[in-house]
């Protein structure tokens, strides 16, 4: 019989840490933390293999999953005393999600599932509150009808709203037993009307319908895009945790609520969180009503931190709080409920953290002796330091300051104002930086706020949806702006004394929770602090170079600044597009032989050579791979008529040539075209031309600073041999002139970028004639799987979405065909010259899991855009550590 559910809980733990991928997060931190002695009410967990033998069949369960669960129901009884559907002394149940990467909000729950009509007046009793079990009851009825049956959440939240209009007053809280009842009478005749059918009265079919919900709950579309933004496989599944209910909602000795064992914004060494008294779990992070402090520190004028309220609990957590980080030795994300001044603890996990968080804590705690600066390496995801590589707020910079509210997630942004995740989405995808402004988000809305530059809310705490999914996605967040008066009708927000419209612009700074009218300036963020000391752990460890592509100098500027060790790619086209170069370029496409093609190049001469000047003095020495000119020459002509006419007289030339030698340069599909080595081949003094340039600037840099650079110059686009030894001979010729005229020498190599499969295939004999090769792993793709990268995305997407690429091949490499190809062309480069140096320079250089493979195939370099280079430097140094047997160091 296979085992599908496993106990936890009431000295019986089937599970540990480490059975995540069975078990899901939630189930095997539940086990883990009952099998260390920390409180946790009974409970079994379903596991993830469940999920996906449901999906393969037909959403059916096995034969055997009955018993088990009815027996591990029955474990639950008699641990707590209590009779699961019993009308006098009913055991209620939570159902959660728990798939093994935590998911915040994108799955469903389902609390105080086994109250029916009969068993809300036994709990009453039992309890001696029917307040509180009516309470309960509207929760379960709220909760189960929305999850399970598909009614709106809003028509509930509707009901209620004009019970306490009814009954004059404002919290939930204030409602009395006999009014919940009423509400009761009200969800159970919404339920009807809605679905058609009355509530559920048997609790047997309540937890089986909800335990449907929760695996159906993988495939719902919220949960889809999450996993398709965060790279969660469709086929891991999510596991059932069914647990015995505590209750936070039980009176004023009770209270719910969710902390971290750090601060997830700045990583501070500090108790972080929030609570309600009188409250279950869900009104903490849906932010319906605005939570309190921890501790009395952290509490404002008017607040009553859980320290003051419940002191026996709070000392309690404390403990808690110690023991979790030192088990698990990571910050933890804690979610507990105290029932008559009992602290129990619902559940544990690795708390999402912005970027400078992770930093912190990762560096804090390898150097405070908990983790080994590996395994601090290791906690970091290379592409959250994005977080930290793009502007902040200007502090000179002038503002108008409309409202504060609590500064949820750090970083700032701009953008015009949205009130709905379409819009924001919609608007995104057009180019537009939008902030997106809610009362409060909710999971449906996950697809806009991945889209969005910065997420407002009026309503809920620093532990609140927004903030938890802001802060994992790395996008500024300022929750619970109660200054703020959002109205959805009308499309407008009004804050001290102003409205602002829909498409108006607000800046945010989610590191201070303030809310700006329009656009402030911003300023270039500095690497420094824990962010360098983890650059400097990542250098010691890496063994892959990071170079950075750049051709301009504020691009090498700002690749030097964040650490690469030289440009790997610079794209020599696109300083020919400058308004003072474009015109002598045009001439020389225009010119019908060499002589004048010479003419116009010697006018483009001291242009490039200033460029090259400019880059080699950046670097200081550093390698430069300069490529040669690469795009099909029509790229550099207008294509409108009136643009032909300017260009025609800017050049001197008649119309009707300009035209007849646009239609010569046109090309079907000039991708494959007249291009690369091609043009060097048939125009070779285009090629000699920026050989001299090269080679002129290296030496003026060297007599400048006394250090020579080392040009690296790469020939685009070889398949064979002999298009290499032909360029290459070019680029010899004019070194050697350039440095008889000179009467001085320096180091120069030549080499060839692998952007076709035949230079892969025929990598051995191309090697005789390089010095380097450098993986051009955009056109690879290209040519590889016969896409064009500009046409692709209308169906890329549904590609990925039907599981035919795993992932988009032109933002992570694809390892089987692509990946074939290049370590075939490494082992076959080697084995002609065991010294070539080899790197990579298409997109995929900043991407963690291409870098990876690079290392695996024994790569000396990698290369990807100036902002991409910390990002790299971390990859690279996690994918020496993941060749390593030992990660404790």
């Amino acid at each position: 019989m296979t085992k599908w559910v496993y106990n936890f809980g009431a000295g019986q733990n089937d599970g540990r840490a480490e059975m995540r991928n069975l078990l899901g997060g939630k189930g095997a931190n539940l086990a883990e933390m009952a099998s260390i002695g920390l409180p946790v009410p009974p409970g079994f967990t379903i596991s993830t293999d469940l999920c996906t033998a449901f999906y393969k069949n037909d959403r059916r369960y096995p034969d055997d999953l009955d018993d088990q669960v009815l027996e591990a129901l029955a474990r639950i009884e008699t641990a707590v005393g209590l009779k699961f559907g019993d009308a006098q002394n009913p055991l209620l149940v939570s159902v959660r999600s728990g798939a093994r990467v935590s998911m915040p909000g994108m799955m469903d729950t389902v609390l105080n599932l086994g109250l029916n009509d009969e068993t809300v007046k036994g709990l009453a009793t039992a309890s001696g509150d029917a307040r509180f079990a009516w309470d309960s009851y509207r929760r379960f009825i709220q909760m189960f009808g929305s999850v399970v049956l598909g009614v709106d959440h809003h028509r509930f939240e509707e009901i209620i709203d004009q019970a306490k209009i009814d009954a004059d007053v404002i919290e939930d809280t204030a409602l009395t037993a006999h009014q919940w009842e009423e509400v009761v009478e009200a969800y159970q005749a919404l339920v009807l009307n809605e679905t058609g059918k009355p509530f559920p009265q048997s609790p047997h079919e309540q937890l089986w319908s909800a335990i449907g919900a929760v695996f159906g709950s993988w495939m719902n579309t919220r949960a889809i895009t999450y996993r398709r933004l965060h790279d969660i496989p469709a086929d891991w599944g999510t596991a059932v945790n069914v647990q015995a209910m505590v209750f936070g909602n039980r009176g004023t000795d009770c209270a719910t609520g969710v902390c971290f064992t750090r601060d997830p914004s700045t990583g501070e060494d500090i108790f972080y969180g929030e609570f309600l008294v009188n409250a279950q779990g869900e009104d903490v992070v849906a932010g319906i009503r605005t939570p309190q402090p921890l501790s009395k520190l952290r509490a404002k004028p008017g607040e009553i931190s859980m320290e003051e309220a419940l002191p026996e609990a709070y000392a309690e957590l404390l403990k808690v709080r110690e023991t979790l980080e030192t088990h698990y030795k990571d910050m933890q994300d804690i979610e507990f409920t105290v029932q008559s001044n009992v602290l129990y603890m619902l559940q544990t996990r690795s708390g999402k953290r912005t970027a400078a968080a992770g930093l912190r804590i990762a560096v804090e705690m390898a150097e405070g002796g908990l983790i080994g600066r590996s395994e601090a390496l290791m906690r970091i995801n290379p592409a959250s330091l994005d977080q930290l590589l793009h502007p902040m707020l200007d502090p000179d910079a002038k503002r108008t300051l409309i409202s504060r509210g609590l500064p949820a997630s750090p970083g700032a942004a701009s953008g015009i104002v949205v009130f709905s995740a379409d819009e924001a989405e919609m608007r995104a995808q057009k180019g537009e930086g939008v902030i997106l402004v809610r009362v409060e988000t909710s999971p449906e809305d996950i697809h806009g706020m991945h889209a969005a530059r910065g997420i407002l809310t009026t309503r809920g705490g620093m532990t609140s949806h927004a903030a938890v999914v802001a802060r994992g996605m790395g996008r500024p967040c300022v929750s619970g702006a109660g200054g703020i008066a959002v109205d959805y009708g009308s499309q407008t927000l009004s804050a001290g004394g102003r409205m602002v419209r829909s498409g108006e612009v607000i800046t945010i700074d989610g590191a201070t929770g303030e809310i700006f009218l329009g656009y402030v300036a911003m300023i270039e963020p500095k690497v420094s602090g824990h962010f360098g000391t983890m650059m400097e752990w990542a250098d010691d460890v890496r063994t892959m170079a990071v170079r950075a592509n750049a051709e301009t100098p504020l691009d090498a500027e700002t690749a030097k600044r964040f650490g690469a060790e030289g440009i790997g790619l610079c794209r020599t086209e696109h300083m020919f597009f400058d308004p003072s170069r474009i015109g002598a370029m045009r001439q020389m496409i225009m010119a019908n032989d060499m002589d004048g093609r010479r003419t116009a190049l010697a006018k483009l001469l001291p242009f490039q050579r200033d460029d090259f000047i400019a880059l080699f003095r950046i670097m200081a020495g550093k390698p430069v791979t300069i490529r040669l000119l690469d795009p099909p020459l029509h790229e550099f002509l207008p294509h409108g008529e009136h643009e032909l006419m300017e260009v025609a007289a800017a050049i001197g030339v008649d119309m009707a040539t300009m035209t007849q030698r646009a239609a010569d340069l046109s090309e079907a599909n000039p991708m494959l075209g007249h291009r690369g080595c091609r043009l060097g081949i048939t125009y070779p003094e285009i090629y000699e031309m920026q050989a001299r340039a090269i080679f002129e600037a290296a030496l003026a840099v060297a007599e400048e600073t006394g250090a020579a650079p080392v040009p690296e110059i790469m020939i685009p686009l070889v398949g064979s041999k002999r298009e290499l030894e032909i360029t290459r001979a070019q680029v010899d010729r004019m070194a050697k002139e350039v440095f008889a005229a000179a009467g001085k020498t320096l180091e120069y190599q030549v080499g060839t970028m692998i952007e076709l499969p035949r230079a892969a295939l025929l990598a051995d004999q191309i090697a005789e004639q390089a010095d380097f090769f450098s993986f051009g792993t955009n056109d690879l793709t290209q040519t590889v799987f016969g896409l064009s990268r500009d046409d692709a995305g209308k169906f890329l997407p549904k590609y990925v979405e039907s599981g035919i690429f795993e992932k988009d091949p032109f933002i992570s490499l694809d390892r089987d065909g692509v990946g074939l190809l290049v370590k075939m062309a490494v082992e076959k480069g080697r084995a002609t010259k065991g010294k070539i140096k080899l790197g990579i320079c298409g997109e995929h250089g900043g991407d963690p899991a291409s870098i990876t493979f690079c290392q695996e195939v024994g790569l000396d370099y990698i290369s990807c855009s100036p902002y991409r280079v910390p990002v790299a430097r971390l990859a690279a140094a996690q994918a020496a550590i993941g060749t390593r047997s030992d990660r404790t160091a």
